[in-house]
């Protein structure tokens, strides 16, 4: 059977399951095929032959210049883009879920104005009033800052959400639009303060790249994307029970509030740790799961493994555009991802809004 065939049989009968395996397998695919292009492809003169050779002769085979290029840049920047796509694309997902609403994205829990703020401030202030801790922390001052800045904007997005044991969805989103509108107006001041070289590096890490990848950035990120895809397995049902809204769910046996504390704050740090290594980055986290749940269904416990390899293709696909399209120069990497998530998110859209006008005239 082909694969159109299984993909039209599941969906007929309504099992997803065949085309859910079908999707899994074909983006495992996908990310492979990502790999190899963002090892090979770029301005310098590594191609597909020097990856061959390195993976068999472990690099004695190449010259200096060659393996210092694979080793030193490639490799570590796809080993960021990555973890980096995963944790937006699964964090998306379980976003999606947790709030029920396609719209959700892991911004929503505060992570991303935080960040920014905190990231605007190192810049800005970091030659200034924050020297002493910049002169401390050195390279890892900006990162370090803008994690501490989404995290804890989370926390106290949290905590105003939650009352009496109970942490309101509702209320998680209207005080994150209420703080992001505030981390929004000390963002701004901050930039009218900033001056020219300041101005730049606020842009460049605003939209995002993978330009500073190193393996000890990589490590440092590891544990906390590793954690929310871990708790993965252990949260699908409940996100599948959260559909029927809290009461249902927790009559079904699952544990809301502890479902709620454990996906949040997983997402917060994954996020937080990404962000803070490769800047603010649009669009995968909503365009990725909304799509897929398209093709597999809702179920999670499909829809989140997919999410973490579409995710990680798409920001590596993206990565590979953004350093070649305008080389040797490099576009943002939230550039490109917003290019090509805007309108593929506009046309789902538009499909919806067919859809619920043609069921609305009977």
């Amino acid at each position: 059977m082909s694969v159109l065939a299984v993909i039209e049989a599941g969906k007929e009968d309504g099992d997803r399951a065949p085309v859910a395996a079908v999707v899994l397998f074909a983006l495992a695919l996908l990310l492979a095929a990502a790999i190899v292009v963002s090892l090979v492809v770029g301005p310098t003169g590594v191609g597909l032959p020097h990856l061959i050779s390195y993976l068999t002769t472990d690099g004695s085979s190449l010259e200096t210049q060659t393996r210092i290029i694979l080793e030193a840049v490639r490799l570590p920047r796809t080993g960021m883009g990555l973890l980096v796509g995963a944790a937006l694309g699964v964090s998306g997902a379980i976003m999606q879920g947790l709030f029920r609403n396609p719209l959700a994205d892991p911004g929503i829990v505060g992570v991303t104005s935080g960040a920014a703020l905190a990231a605007v401030l190192a810049i800005v202030l970091g030659p200034t009033l924050l020297l002493p801790l910049q002169q401390i922390f050195g390279d890892h001052f900006l990162p370090l800052m803008a994690f501490i800045g989404g995290l804890g904007n989370t926390f106290l997005l949290y905590a105003i959400a939650t009352r009496n044991g109970y942490t309101s969805t509702t209320a998680l989103i209207l005080s994150g639009i209420a703080i992001a509108a505030m981390t929004g107006a000390a963002t701004g001041l901050l930039v009218f303060v900033a001056d020219d070289r300041a101005l730049r590096d606020i842009t460049f890490w605003s939209l995002g790249s993978l330009s500073g990848a190193t393996t000890a950035k990589i490590l440092a990120i590891l544990p906390f994307v590793a954690a929310v895809l871990l708790i993965t397995p252990f949260v699908a049902r409940g996100l599948d029970a959260l559909v029927l809204g809290d009461a249902a769910a927790f009559h079904m046996g699952v544990p809301v509030q502890r479902l709620k504390r454990i996906a949040i704050l997983a997402v917060a740090a994954a996020c937080g740790a990404t962000v803070a290594a490769a800047g603010s980055i649009g669009f995968v986290g909503i365009v990725v799961p909304h799509l897929l749940r398209l093709a597999i269904g809702p179920a999670h416990r499909f829809l989140l493994p997919a999410s973490a390899l579409g995710g990680a293709a798409l920001l590596l696909f993206a990565d590979t555009i953004a350093r070649t399209i305008a080389a040797p120069a490099e576009l943002p990497i939230g550039i490109i991802t917003a290019l090509i998530g805007a309108p593929v998110f506009l046309l789902l859209l538009l499909q919806r809004n067919g859809r619920e006008a043609m069921e609305a005239r009977g």
